[in-house]
């Protein structure tokens, strides 16, 4: 597994720490679980996005 290095504010830093404990979680089991969450929500915008996109283009083509 590849290792990163990010740069975050304290305070956010301690709020991700609060929850991974509360959740008995580790930190990066917690911010890779948040990632999975966006790229997911990513993912289905963009679907979307691109649905829309074809539907204004096949309007205009008729």
């Amino acid at each position: 597994m590849a290792k990163i290095l990010i740069s975050m504010p304290d305070k956010f830093l301690e709020s991700i720490d609060k929850i991974a404990t509360d959740e008995q979680r580790t930190r990066s089991e917690l911010i890779r679980e948040a990632l999975r969450s966006y790229l997911r929500t990513a993912q289905t915008i963009n679907s979307k996005r691109a649905l829309k996109n074809a539907e204004i283009l096949d309007g205009l083509l008729d």
